[in-house]
């Protein structure tokens, strides 16, 4: 069974920045700037920081 993309973006697979430059294709400095923002509106919830940060949908 494929996950939904709602499913990608909740629990443990989440989003991180590798994931969202290969899905936008965008360099990873734009990737993380771009998560950083989405966690600002409050559109992601950041887990962990750093290299290992990773987002999760903020419902």
């Amino acid at each position: 069974m494929t996950p939904s993309p709602n499913d990608l973006l909740q629990g443990t697979l989440g989003m991180n920045a590798r994931k969202y430059v290969s899905l936008n294709r965008v360099s990873k400095a734009t990737a993380t700037r771009d998560l950083q923002q989405l966690a600002k509106l409050g559109v992601f919830r950041p887990i962990g920081a750093g290299r290992s940060a990773r987002y999760e949908l903020s419902l």
